[in-house]
């Protein structure tokens, strides 16, 4: 395998992985379990922002690489709205509050509003893959496409 082949492969992977984690955040919410509802909505999309950043030859050790690297390379570049910049931010603290600070709970409507915002983040993840330049190894066809704005 090229080493275009193994970076179109892993951002296949990421944005599956968020794919998976938005409906994970989903099962969660349904059954009450609000901070783990959060902290998938997280995850998915930090492993769409990933997707992307790595397609535009950006990888991170840390979540706050990738944070810097949402606004570095997206919202200042005005690749994605500010508004998805400052969401991402949000999510991101969430996550820490519902994961790390002891006795904090979320409501079921803060948890709706994060999965259904983490769906349109996603969904214009996936639509930058598509639009960018594909390298050699790397088709349009190959870029999971799924949308969840319907579920």
């Amino acid at each position: 395998m090229s080493p275009e082949e193994a970076k179109a492969e892993v951002i296949r992977y990421w944005m599956e992985k968020a794919f998976e984690s938005i409906e994970s955040a989903k099962s969660e919410q349904k059954a009450n379990r609000f901070s783990f509802a959060i902290n998938r909505a997280y995850y998915a999309c930090f492993y769409a922002a990933s997707s992307v950043l790595m397609k535009q030859g950006e990888k991170f050790n840390k979540h706050t690489g990738v944070r810097g690297g949402v606004h570095r390379s997206l919202v200042k570049t005005e690749l994605i709205e500010p508004s998805l910049g400052k969401f991402y931010d949000l999510l991101f603290d969430s996550r820490q509050r519902g994961d790390y600070q002891e006795l904090f709970e979320f409501s079921e409507a803060e948890v709706q509003d994060a999965i259904s915002q983490a769906q349109v983040f996603i969904n214009v993840m996936a639509g930058l893959l598509k639009k960018m330049p594909s390298e050699q190894a790397t088709q349009v066809s190959d870029v999971p496409s799924k949308d969840y704005d319907s579920l």
